[in-house]
């Protein structure tokens, strides 16, 4: 029997037959998990080959099939180790908030990148719109404008106020779509709004530190009405990049992708050699200063591990 795994909570797994059944599962004691790398070896979006138990109510997981894609990030503990957060996976939605907490533009490259590792289409979806002052607004008019010319959909809404939800909605038609962010951004209550019946617990954000308090501990994967799925997944404070290489770095960034071929060297990092076409796009204002300083920090930033 196929199946696909729509909730993991360490040793059982929530499952969803082909012909629409829920079943509990665990993993067969034989299934070879040799060439799995990551703390979690089944992730939430896997499909999975399952058999059912003699007289038990719940299966038996024997073979967890190839991913399409997923997205991963470094483990809380332990940075040489990936932890997948979804897996096969039409697009994802990054929930971010310019205040209340804020989330970084770091956090936001560091996102994209992870999703255009694997060809994941990613959408910047801003929160809170309605707490937002004139400096907010100045910085969402900013960023919406960098990132949708590198070809990003931007969004502003407000899920407490219900605006700019419709576009959203839209876009989840018929579509596996992940959604993530930090802690505090809204992820519970948007899941909320789409699912009014799963009544998920919200917290506000913390009033001495200002960042967002976990309420999702697990992801899940919920179906919607009218076709497609939602993945919902617990808030991240840090998004360690993972499996990447400095010389890869580059490729990841669609303005600079675009522009590199016109470098001098081949092995051109687009730090300090000469001939660099992406630091004389960057000059002629061609790249924000913006995202190529973003680029040069996670460049020394990256540490590389092989998993």
């Amino acid at each position: 029997m196929r199946a696909r795994i729509y909730k993991s909570t360490g040793s059982w797994y929530s499952v969803k037959s082909e012909e629409g059944m829920f079943y509990q599962a665990r993993i067969k004691g034989v299934i070879k998990l040799d060439n799995r790398t990551s703390t979690n070896p089944i992730a939430v979006g896997d499909w999975v080959e399952c058999e059912t138990e003699m007289d038990q109510p719940t299966i038996m997981i024997s073979d967890i099939l190839d991913r399409d894609n997923y997205v991963a990030r470094r483990s809380p503990h332990n940075k040489r180790q990936q932890h997948i957060i979804a897996s096969n996976l039409d697009q994802s939605i990054l929930l971010a908030t310019l205040k209340s907490p804020k989330t970084s533009q770091g956090f936001i490259d560091r996102f994209l990148i992870s999703c255009e590792a694997f060809h994941i289409p990613a959408i910047i979806v801003f929160n809170k719109s309605d707490i937002y002052g004139d400096k907010e607004m100045a910085i969402y008019e900013m960023m919406k404008s960098m990132y949708e010319t590198i070809g990003y959909q931007v969004f502003l809404i407000s899920i407490e106020k219900e605006k700019g939800l419709d576009a959203i909605k839209n876009l989840l038609i018929d579509k596996t779509t992940l959604v993530s962010g930090h802690s505090g951004v809204g992820k519970s209550s948007f899941i909320n709004y789409l699912f009014p019946e799963l009544a998920i617990d919200t917290q506000e954000v913390s009033e001495w530190s200002g960042k967002g308090m976990h309420t999702t501990t697990f992801a899940q994967m919920y179906d919607l009405p009218n076709g497609g799925s939602v993945i919902d997944t617990p808030g991240m404070r840090e998004l360690g990049l993972v499996n990447l290489e400095k010389e890869e770095l580059a490729q990841y960034f669609p303005e600079m992708r675009e522009k590199m071929s016109g470098c001098q060297f081949n092995n051109c990092q687009h730090i300090n050699e000469p001939g660099c076409a992406v630091k004389a796009a960057v000059e002629k204002g061609l790249i924000t200063e913006a995202r190529f300083f973003s680029y040069v920090d996670l460049w020394h930033g990256i540490e590389t591990y092989k998993y």
